[in-house]
């Protein structure tokens, strides 16, 4: 039963990257899924989560316009588009499971959590 983050990479500023979070030993629709992010020196952040009934809900102000969150059931995976990157989304980019998107806090995702794949912003 595991998680696995993939899809990271460099890319430059305005860029698009698309992540991607598959599972594997159980079906990922019937959970929470969030992406969440840490950057160097900084706490780990919530981003956006999609409910299992298919609600979005955004945790951070500044992904509401540029990233969305989507399930691929055939894959067993969830993606996380980005677009028009900033140097200041460089970071770590997690994706968790829980029981719904009722908060954003990480120390509440008690669920399953990816291992993480880096995303840099840079020219």
């Amino acid at each position: 039963v595991q998680l696995q983050a993939s899809g990271g990479g460099l890319v430059q500023p305005g860029g698009s990257l698309r992540l991607s979070c598959a599972a594997s030993g159980f079906t990922l629709s019937n959970y929470a899924i969030g992406w969440f992010r840490q950057a160097p020196g900084k706490e780990r952040e919530g981003l956006l989560c999609l409910s299992d009934s298919g609600g979005n809900t955004y945790f951070l102000d500044s992904a509401k316009d540029r990233f969305t969150i989507s399930r691929d059931n055939a894959k067993n995976a969830v993606a996380l588009q980005m677009s028009n990157l900033k140097s200041e989304d460089t970071a770590v980019y997690y994706c968790a499971t829980r029981e719904s998107c009722y908060t954003g806090d990480p120390r509440a995702w008690s669920g399953l959590w990816g291992q993480g794949t880096l995303v840099t912003v840079s020219s």
